[in-house]
C-alpha cells in the first residue's frame, strides 16, 4: 500500500469535497497519520469513507466529519478543549495539535488505555485522558471548545454551561436516521446560537439523556 497515496486521495477526494477547505486542517491531516491510531487489522480502513469499530460499541468517525468538526470549532493556540469519547485517541490528537490543552473522557477504560498509548507514541503531552461518564456533562470547568463524539438524542444542557463566553460546542443532535450536526456558540452569559451544519448519522453516546417520549 502506498499510505501516501491513500492519504492524498482521502484528503481530496473525500474531505475537500464537504467543503472542508481550511489549510490548517487539511495539513493537519496529512501530518498525524490516520492509520497509526487503528488497529493492524483495520489498517486498510484507515482511509476509507466509513466508520472503523473500535470495539465496546465505539467507532472512529469517517475521516470527513473528523475534519468537518475541527474546521466548525475553528480551534486557536490558546484554547482548552473538552472532548467526550476518546476512542482510540486520533481526534484527540488532532485537538491537540491545533488547541493548548485537552480534556478527554472516556466511559470504557480499555478505550482511554489504548488512547494513552496511542498519544505517548506521538509525543503528545497535552491532552489529559480520563475515565467515567460523562453524558450529562463533565466537571466544572469551562472550556473554549466541546466536543462530543458521540449522538445525543438531547443535549445535556451541562454542556452548553461548560463553554466561556465565544466557546464553541460540536455535538451530533437527534434519532436515526436523521441527526443534526450543530454547532453552539456562547454568545453572552446567557446567549447562545445554534447552527446546523449538515445531517449525519452516528452511534449514540452511552447513558444519553432521553426526552420525554409521547406514548399511546
Amino acid at each position: 500500500m502506498n499510505l501516501e497515496q491513500l492519504r492524498f486521495n482521502m484528503i481530496e477526494q473525500q474531505i475537500r469535497p464537504w467543503d472542508v477547505l481550511d489549510p490548517r486542517v487539511l495539513e493537519l491531516l496529512k501530518v498525524v497519520r490516520r492509520e497509526q491510531f487503528v488497529s493492524p487489522a483495520s489498517r486498510a480502513l484507515a482511509f476509507v469513507d466509513t466508520e472503523i469499530p473500535l470495539g465496546h460499541g465505539a467507532a472512529m468517525w469517517q475521516p470527513k466529519l473528523e475534519a468537518r468538526a475541527l474546521q466548525a470549532l475553528a480551534l486557536q493556540p490558546t484554547d482548552s478543549v473538552l472532548e467526550i469519547g476518546s476512542g482510540s485517541g486520533y481526534l484527540s490528537a488532532l485537538l491537540a495539535r491545533m488547541a493548548a490543552q485537552v480534556t478527554s473522557v472516556e466511559i470504557e477504560p480499555e478505550l482511554s488505555a489504548q488512547a494513552a498509548r496511542n498519544l505517548a507514541t506521538h509525543n503528545i503531552t497535552n491532552v489529559t485522558l480520563q475515565v467515567g461518564d460523562a453524558a450529562q456533562g463533565w466537571g466544572e470547568a469551562e472550556y473554549d471548545a466541546i466536543v462530543l463524539t458521540a449522538s445525543v438524542p438531547v443535549l445535556p444542557p451541562a454542556y452548553k454551561q461548560q463553554l466561556k463566553v465565544g466557546g464553541r460546542l460540536f455535538a451530533i443532535v437527534g434519532d436515526a436516521p436523521a441527526m443534526q450536526a450543530q454547532l453552539i456558540t456562547r454568545t453572552a452569559a446567557d446567549t447562545f446560537e445554534t447552527r446546523t451544519l449538515f445531517e449525519t448519522n452516528v452511534d449514540p453516546l452511552r447513558n444519553a439523556l432521553q426526552p420525554e417520549r409521547f406514548v399511546f
